[in-house]
């Protein structure tokens, strides 16, 4: 049966009652379709929206009826407020995402797609990760055809004969880049940018710190990137030169500006779903690769917390602990890089045993180099004694005697 096309008004028609819903969110979100589930309301019932729903770009809870409940794996604030009630947050990597999702029911997919090409195939854009991979297993596909959206290399995508219903309708790309890196964040990206070569191949996430790391490699050659997200950062590299010729960037999605979204239609990258960015055995078959991840806090044992603030869940595991993990198993580094303090500087984030917020995101095995801006601290092989003397000697000057004395009561309970 061929594709209809619909009024998102009448959404509520087309998706299955009491049924499961992935969403395609990120910098795939259709904010159309999203306003329209809202808009819905009590017609929405008790349906189950899933997806990857990002802090400070996704806006919609999905949450439009009393009996609607969403199953998220991060926190955004509009999801927060029902957090323990219809919102469900599952603490999951993303190799488990994956594995959950491809093992439980889903029967309708809410996604937005490029207009279908000269062989009438739609691009998923800048947010393959999972719908790229799903679609297929999933009976019913609602799309949001947005003909500014750009279209990337990598995936296959979805043919338009294989949707359910569409609505046409362009939506401009026009996020915001991460800007400026501040005076932290470059010190800190100057304490890691001499632990990567030429030639290595790159993971990190988007946000301040991750961003004035990539832009201090600018000078470095034959780079390559293979992340689960990407920033206007790698647009940075390859104007730079910094980049490996050819198709030097994979990844899963892209959030930026627009100058990102131009960038990324380019034969440079290429977007694949999760099943390939954070496949652990992949990972481990990369020469040279180098996981660098921020944190909330790192303990004196080498313990990363990512998932706590200061008012609870702000986070999930993510894709931290399939980049280390197919990092260590096959010879690569990895980095945690973070801001020494927080609150001004009342507060350190490097921590005692025992005195960090919520679970272990990544295990004190898991990490080889931790930076912040007073350095960059080695700890592959070192005794508990001198992880925590190399760690103390990162921290924020005002927090080290009293890291000190903690260390030597809790070293004496060893």
């Amino acid at each position: 049966m061929a594709p209809v096309p619909f009024d998102p008004a009448d959404i509520a028609e087309l998706l299955p009652a009491g049924g499961r819903v992935l969403v395609t969110g990120a910098s795939g979100e259709s904010v159309l379709l999203a306003e329209a589930v809202m808009a819905a309301g009590e017609a929405i019932g008790a349906m189950t929206f899933t997806g990857i729903f990002v802090p400070g770009l996704n806006r919609h809870s999905y949450l439009a009826s009393a009996a609607a409940r969403v199953e998220t794996f991060f926190v955004t604030p509009p999801l927060k407020k029902d957090l323990g009630g219809r919102v469900e947050q599952l603490p999951l990597c993303y190799s488990d995402i994956r594995r959950r999702l491809r093992n439980i029911q889903i029967d309708a997919l809410i996604c937005m797609v490029t207009p279908p090409d000269g062989e009438g195939v739609c691009s998923f854009g800048p947010a393959v990760d999972f719908a790229a991979e799903l679609w297929p297993q999933i009976p019913i596909r609602i799309a949001h055809i947005n003909p500014a959206m750009p279209r990337t290399r990598g995936d296959s995508g979805i043919p338009f004969s294989a949707l359910t219903a569409y609505v046409e309708q362009a939506a401009g790309f026009d996020g915001e880049p991460d800007g400026t890196a501040d005076p932290i964040a470059e010190a800190i990206a100057g304490h890691v940018a001499p632990w990567i070569t030429d030639g290595a191949t790159l993971q990190t996430g988007v946000g301040k710190v991750p961003g004035a790391i990539l832009r201090a490699l600018t000078g470095r050659r034959n780079l390559r990137v293979h992340s689960g997200l990407v920033g206007d950062e790698v647009v940075d590299l390859l104007e730079a030169g910094a980049l490996a010729t050819g198709q030097a960037v994979t990844a899963g999605v892209a959030i930026g500006s627009r100058r990102l979204y131009r960038a990324i239609e380019g034969p440079e990258f290429a977007f694949l779903p999760a099943a390939v960015t954070h496949d652990r055995a992949i990972i481990a078959g990369i020469a040279n690769f180098v996981a660098i991840n921020s944190a909330l806090e790192v303990d004196l044992l080498g313990q990363v917390f990512s998932e706590f603030g200061p008012r609870g869940l702000i986070s999930g595991p993510g894709g931290a602990p399939d980049f280390t993990a197919g990092a260590r198993q096959g010879g690569g580094l990895r980095v945690i890089a973070l801001p020494a303090a927080a609150d001004g500087g009342a507060i350190s984030r490097i921590a005692l045993p025992g005195a960090s917020a919520g679970p272990v995101t990544l295990g004190r095995m898991d990490s080889d180099i931790i930076a912040t801006e007073f350095g960059a601290a080695d700890i592959r092989g070192l005794s508990y004694d001198e992880r925590a003397e190399a760690l103390v000697a990162i921290a924020a000057p005002q927090h080290r005697e009293a890291l000190t004395a903690g260390w030597r009561a809790y070293a004496a309970k060893l």
